[in-house]
């Protein structure tokens, strides 16, 4: 890619992630994040009156390149040994030990617990986190947690676009020896891996990394079709919840007098989780969050589809991140039990498999004329016939999606698609099934090999 001087051509590129990182570091707030209604996604405006053009903006953007070995290199000291999962210490299942923060959360609340701990033993003086706005319910709000309280309001996944590194401008100004976590998704801690190698001030301030494993965060177009076909105007959401409320957790819709409940395996069949991939979220390589001291992810694992409150799954990453999770679980704020990481692999095929056929989808976008793709300098597999036929179709639902007039169709092609689900569901076979589609995953994992 040719690269201007700012973050404007990453935007004409179409590289940008919406991460906010440029936000957060310019050194005179010359940029904000503004909602492209139509993509449904988040795309940084630049002042010009305000910019001069120091180039940081760009130095620091993980939308046109990450560079994973040197950055490899500078975190873990060597470069990545696994093309899936990047480099880890160790992986693990867990999940809190406080009832409610477990219950509360997306899957077993370790985010939170880690959070909290960090703060009570003074290892941090807040955390970079993300709430949904009381004043516009739809929109997620990035902040610094301070307080138990606060950390615990941010709990639960946020299915939408979010720009969560606009905050780090709060902690480039916090005052002198303050210390603080990040909670991202991969491009998130990208981008501020990224912006520590342009100012050594953020680097001393931010000590600890948690990734989220990212499948693709789906645009706000996601949630305006649930709304849609639920005949439910946006206007009147008074509240919105994407996850929480025990295991594997539900959406939760206050409308005023109306209320939506949706279990979350149904509103992602339905159409929300496969029709509304942002175009960048095509172009990542990193669902795992390699570059976090500590990633977590769901454990959908079926001796765990008994579970009821919820377990995550753990990557250890540095030994920053391996030593408070055992300081953590000393003081008995979480528990942990070590798991092989192919079982990692197993249950988060989905997203793993994305890294797998990225080659596929790019070759696909050059076909019919796209130019600038994404430079990554890691190791990326070589597409076959599979992959590329999953990119043609990847792609086809993501222009439906974008057509609100075919929004009742998506509707009624989902629904029709998961009735052999909600059959074994009705029949008490779920877990049965679970069994049955992990042995298949197995399968498909192995062959897609």
């Amino acid at each position: 890619m040719k690269k201007g001087k700012t973050i404007e051509s990453v935007v004409k590129d179409g590289l940008c992630t919406g991460c906010g990182t440029c936000v957060g570091i310019c050194p005179t707030d010359a940029i904000q994040m503004v909602k492209d209604k139509s993509k449904g996604i988040y795309l940084p405006q630049l002042d010009g009156a305000k910019c001069n053009e120091c180039g940081i903006c760009l130095k620091a953007c993980p939308g046109y390149e990450v560079d994973f070995k040197t950055l490899a290199l500078e975190i873990f000291g060597k470069e990545s040994e696994d093309i899936l999962l990047g480099n880890y210490l160790n992986c693990y299942i867990g999940h809190a030990t406080d009832y409610d923060i477990r219950y509360n959360s997306a899957s077993g609340g370790l985010v939170s617990a880690l959070l909290i701990y960090a703060l009570e033993e003074g290892i941090i003086d807040g955390a970079l986190v993300t709430k949904m706005s009381k004043d516009d319910p739809l929109q997620p709000q990035p902040f610094i947690a301070k307080t138990r309280e606060k950390i615990i309001s941010t709990s639960k996944s946020k299915y939408c676009p979010v720009t969560a590194n606009i905050a780090l401008n709060e902690i480039l100004n916090a005052k002198e020896g303050e210390r603080f976590a990040v909670v991202g998704l991969p491009c998130h801690i990208q981008g501020i891996r990224k912006a520590e190698l342009v100012d050594n001030k953020l680097k001393d301030r931010v000590a600890l990394h948690l990734g989220l494993f990212c499948n693709h965060t789906p645009s706000f177009l996601a949630t305006e079709y649930i709304l849609s076909i639920k005949g439910t105007k946006k206007e009147k959401v008074k509240r919105l919840d994407y996850r929480g409320e025990g295991w594997p957790g539900f959406m939760k819709i206050d409308a005023g007098e109306k209320s939506l409940f949706f279990l979350i395996h149904d509103y992602w069949a339905s159409g929300f989780g496969s029709f509304f991939y942002p175009l960048r979220c095509t172009l990542c390589c990193d669902q795992s969050s390699e570059l976090a001291d500590i990633s977590f992810a769901d454990a959908w694992l079926p001796e765990l589809a008994d579970d009821k409150v919820g377990s995550s799954m753990i990557i250890s990453r540095t030994e920053i991140g391996a030593g408070i999770l055992q300081r953590a679980v000393s003081k008995g704020k979480i528990t942990l039990n070590e798991i092989p990481p192919r079982e990692v692999i197993q249950t988060q095929w989905a997203a793993l498999h994305l890294k797998k056929t990225v080659e596929a989808r790019f070759s696909l976008l050059r076909l019919v004329g796209r130019k600038e793709m994404p430079a990554y300098n890691t190791k990326l597999l070589n597409p076959g016939f599979r992959s590329r036929v999953d990119a043609i179709l990847l792609f086809s639902r993501r222009h439906a999606g974008s057509k609100r007039y075919l929004w009742r169709i998506i509707y009624l092609w989902c629904f029709l698609k998961s009735l052999p689900i909600k059959v074994f569901k009705m029949v008490g076979l779920y877990k049965t099934a679970a069994v049955l589609r992990r042995k298949l995953q197995r399968k498909l994992i192995k062959f897609l090999q």
